[in-house]
């Protein structure tokens, strides 16, 4: 099985298995989100998905639960 993600606002899709960490699938898609702890806690990772959940990319992965994970990338001049 595997899950379409979609990195929005360029428009980048990529195949992915459930579980695989988000970072390692925008890495192979070639879309850059920046990190700073690895752990979650300074925010420079965080993503909002498609229903408007907010999370963070360095501790997250690929969700089983749809075909298709949407991601909107967001632009932090402070990273």
């Amino acid at each position: 099985m595997t899950i379409r993600v979609r990195f929005l606002p360029d428009d980048i899709t990529i195949n992915a298995e459930p579980g695989e960490p988000l970072l390692d699938v925008a890495e192979r898609a070639g879309v850059f989100i920046p990190t700073g702890c690895l752990m979650g806690s300074c925010h420079a990772c965080t993503v909002e998905l498609e229903n408007k959940d907010v999370i963070r990319a360095c501790i997250s992965s690929v969700s089983p639960e749809h075909e298709e994970m949407i991601i909107h990338l967001y632009s932090d001049a402070t990273w």
